[in-house]
């Protein structure tokens, strides 16, 4: 429920309020704006009567909200998010991030050697999975935490921010420790256990769509890390599963204006896992940027022949840095830049 108080209510009033609201087990957020205060309520508002509460000669409208989320809901934050990875801004109306790296990290000196090409090319943060979801028992399952001081060494040699995928509960203080942004991946989506685990650090977190799941779903799932209060949340569109075989996965850009209309988070796209084919992701990647995405996050590997895992996803540096070069043109067509 959302209610708009009149500017000149006074302070009593709102703090009577929000007294009532919290004695019936609400939670309040309040949004100051410059000619209205505003409320959202969180929890079960069955048990208010709008009515009631529109008599009160300071309440300007009272609004039922019937979608299920409520801090994800832009009603209830009208401003862009703007989430900080280690000093790069992600979201908002001016940069696009750019994320790249291999799939795996496989040792300490290619991820090193991939960080700086990509820095070359114009990254602005190295992704690298380190512990691996895989559909085989028998494929590549990542070094663990070798992977994760592998990363820390890469950031050290070029000062990009690292991103890597967290898979486990018992895993969440190695990754608040030693990465920058944590991932938790399309087959995680909906694991609810570590949704919250998530929420309660004070980390940016990349939620990456299910490859299933609706994005009412989606967004449902961020709500999970909202609501334990971690509001540094970024959505990911990877790809959906659809019936279409000449692609690894459906890349759905419509959820782009979607996601910007009915929610106040920043939304980046991965053209690597949505079509599995090196040869498309650059023209998925500019269509993303031209669609409003907030970033994109690409897999690069110097020998994608040799890779451990997603090699034929995989962009050459020197075909990244192209991508590159033509994003910052369309970016700039569109007012943001890279």
């Amino acid at each position: 429920m959302i209610i708009t108080l009149k500017k000149e209510t006074p302070q009593e009033e709102i703090d009577r309020l929000i007294d009532q609201f919290e004695e019936k087990g609400l939670r309040v957020n309040i949004i100051q704006g410059i000619n209205f205060n505003i409320f959202g309520l969180v929890g079960d508002t069955t048990q208010l009567d709008e009515r009631i509460i529109q008599a009160n000669e300071w309440v300007d409208t009272v609004q039922r909200i019937q979608v299920p989320y409520k801090l994800a809901n832009r009603v209830f934050h009208p401003e862009d998010t703007i989430v900080d990875v280690a000093g790069i801004p992600v979201g908002g109306k001016e940069k696009i991030a750019m994320i790249a790296g291999p799939c795996a990290v496989e040792g300490d000196e290619i991820i090193c050697e991939i960080a700086k090409e990509v820095k070359e090319a114009g990254a602005s943060m190295l992704r690298g999975g380190a512990y691996k979801p895989r559909t085989s028992p028998y494929a590549f399952q990542g070094l663990g935490s070798e992977g994760i001081k592998y990363l820390n060494h890469a950031r050290k040699e070029t000062g990009l921010p690292v991103v890597s995928e967290l898979m486990s509960v018992d895993k969440v203080d190695e990754f608040a420790e030693h990465v920058d942004l944590i991932q938790i991946g399309a087959r995680n989506m909906q694991n609810f256990d570590l949704l919250k685990a998530v929420g309660h650090i004070n980390k940016p977190i990349l939620l990456k769509r299910g490859m299933s799941a609706t994005i009412e779903e989606w967004i449902m799932c961020a709500e999970y890390i909202l609501s334990n209060g971690n509001p540094n949340v970024i959505l990911c569109e990877r790809g959906i599963r659809t019936f279409e075989n000449y692609t690894r996965n459906t890349l759905d850009l419509a959820v782009i204006p979607i996601i910007k209309e009915k929610t106040h988070l920043p939304i980046i796209i991965d053209p690597s896992h949505a079509t599995g084919n090196w040869k498309l992701v650059k023209a998925m990647s500019l269509a993303a940027i031209a669609a409003g995405a907030d970033g994109l996050i690409v897999e690069v590997h110097c020998h994608p022949e040799q890779a451990y895992s997603d090699g034929m996803q995989s962009l050459k540096p020197e075909k990244y840095k192209e991508l590159v070069q033509e994003a910052r043109l369309v970016a700039r067509a569109v007012g943001r830049d890279l």
